[in-house]
């Protein structure tokens, strides 16, 4: 232990540029790290012990960088809010955090304001230095004159993430503190991008391409800052742009999710070709199925540079490196050193090799809690191991393949099926730029199998394009998994990590039923 670690690095070397904000602004480790220091200070003046928690409504950038350097020296929880939630829901999260102070930015000013009812005036804070927002105070009240140096008494602290929360209220995902120092505890944190061959030190650079409150984006993220690799921060993700930063920047490593996949492979031939991407070396991708045409180009134009994950908020999970995909197509890998799979019935029973079932995970040492709700966390669990509730197999080489979520399975006639199947197939497509399967109600079968595609530019929607791709699926697809009917969307509702938000777009359907899948 004892060369990794932000706080170490930055004090080595105050000069290194660690990040650099979407505005192009190079923010160096020395002045990042005097910032963190100055706002630790500040908040233990504000009465913050260790175990406490601290909420940020901010966009991607240094200034949330900062809160979360701050925290984890301090013994904090810091729990990065989504800017795409309303005031009340974001109360939720403030209040059922017990954040002891609540940061915003004024770009989310309006849900910020009404969100920050859930807690004390003098604990709500504009940030950066500098910016104003009535009811808040200004960050320089916690700040100004605090000393730069590093506080005593560190201590490792955490991030605490918000799940989605298919069922209910979203659940912060709480570890217990460590008790580490902070920098021993970071370093710690690499052996996951140690997993995928990542390695320390410059010249690295990492590209954020999703917005910092989702758990992978903070987590490789914040693990290639403490192995000194330049944070690269996207504030709005866009195809090309993504090519033009790697080039200027020379990133080495960044985390996409299989959207991002086929809108890149969408570009025009010539501009594919205008970018030099000779600097990547790893670049990972995760949060849902990739259709395996699309991967395949993906590796012809990038190289055997891609590498593939399956995990969760609460732990995890499976690598698939390059080699390991080319020869197990469509797999999202083998467990991790440090990580248990287990694949069951209905009646909790380990299923046959090549038999679908619940997947479960465990790794060790990494217990957690739903916080505030003892009952979630023992439902999901099997005696030490966990599930998210998606369904997939094992190969017999080890390797796992997912079908889908549990809740999105569609059983029409009384047979199982898997709508990601069904898309992946779709998405293949030229003229779909998305798609979305679902089970909509049918009075005969139980379900039957709905597909909604937002066209590809260019593609004219309508039963023409309907019958097209309906007769792509010949040959490919077993009758009994073609949709019944296509609808078109103008634009999928996706949460920008990738994340269909497939609730919204069944609802309607299932309208007046008592049972709404």
């Amino acid at each position: 232990m004892g060369t990794l670690g932000f706080w170490r690095l930055a004090q080595a070397d105050p000069g290194w540029v660690a990040a650099v904000d979407p505005d192009g602004t190079q923010h160096r480790a020395g002045d990042l790290l005097a910032r963190a220091n100055r706002l630790v200070h500040g908040l233990r003046e504000l009465g913050l012990r260790p175990g406490d928690g601290v909420c940020g409504l901010v966009p991607n950038g240094a200034d949330g960088l900062v809160l979360y350097l701050a925290a984890l020296q301090a013994g904090w929880y810091y729990t990065p809010v989504n800017w795409h939630l309303t005031g009340p829901e974001i109360a939720y999260i403030v209040s059922d955090s017990e954040a002891k102070a609540f940061f915003v930015h004024p770009r989310y000013a309006a849900e910020g304001t009404r969100g920050a009812e859930a807690i004390a005036p003098e604990r709500r804070f504009a940030l950066p230095e500098g910016a104003e927002l009535p009811g808040f105070r200004p960050l320089t009240d916690l700040t100004g004159g605090q000393p730069d140096t590093l506080p005593t008494d560190r201590t490792a602290g955490l991030t605490m993430h918000y799940t989605s929360g298919t069922t209910g209220k979203p659940k912060g995902v709480r570890r217990p503190l460590s008790g580490l120092d902070p920098d021993d505890a970071a370093e710690m944190m690499t052996f996951l991008l140690g997993l995928f061959g990542i390695t320390a030190g410059r010249p690295n650079a990492h590209l954020v391409t999703s917005p910092n409150y989702h758990t992978a984006v903070t987590q490789f993220g914040g693990t290639a800052l403490h192995m000194g690799h330049t944070l690269v921060y996207m504030d709005k993700w866009d195809a090309e742009e993504t090519l033009r930063l790697c080039e200027r920047h020379r990133i080495t490593n960044s985390h996409m999710v299989p959207t991002h996949f086929k809108r890149l492979l969408a570009l025009p031939e010539e501009t594919r070709r205008t970018y030099d991407l000779s600097s990547l070396k790893w670049m990972i991708h995760a949060a849902a199925p990739c259709p395996v045409p699309v991967k395949r180009a993906m590796f012809e134009w990038w190289g055997d540079c891609i590498y593939e994950y399956y995990a969760a908020t609460e732990g995890g999970g499976t690598l698939a490196t390059p080699e390991g995909w080319k020869s197990h197509p469509g797999t999202v890998g083998k467990a991790w050193p440090i990580s248990e799979l287990l694949i069951v019935d209905d009646d909790g029973k380990p299923v046959p090799t090549g038999t679908p079932g619940t997947i479960y995970m465990k790794m060790m040492g990494a217990r957690f809690e739903y916080k505030g709700d003892p009952a979630k966390t023992e439902e999901n669990r099997l005696q030490d191991h966990f599930t998210v509730g998606d369904v997939g197999y094992l190969d017999e080489d080890g390797y796992l393949y997912l079908c889908d979520r549990k809740s999105d399975m569609i059983i029409s006639g009384g047979a199982n099926i898997y709508p990601a199947e069904i898309e992946n197939e779709l998405m293949t497509h030229p003229k779909v730029a998305d798609v979305a399967v679902f089970g909509i109600p049918d009075d005969e079968w139980g379900e039957q199998i709905k597909a909604v595609v937002e066209p590809a530019p260019g593609a004219e929607p309508g039963p023409e394009l309907a019958a097209e791709l309906l007769a792509s699926l010949e040959g490919r697809l077993a009758r009994m998994k073609w949709p019944k009917t296509i609808d078109f969307i103008e634009e999928m509702p996706r949460e920008p990590n990738g994340k269909l938000l497939k609730r919204k777009l069944r609802a309607p359907y299932w309208e007046g039923r008592e049972r709404a899948i």
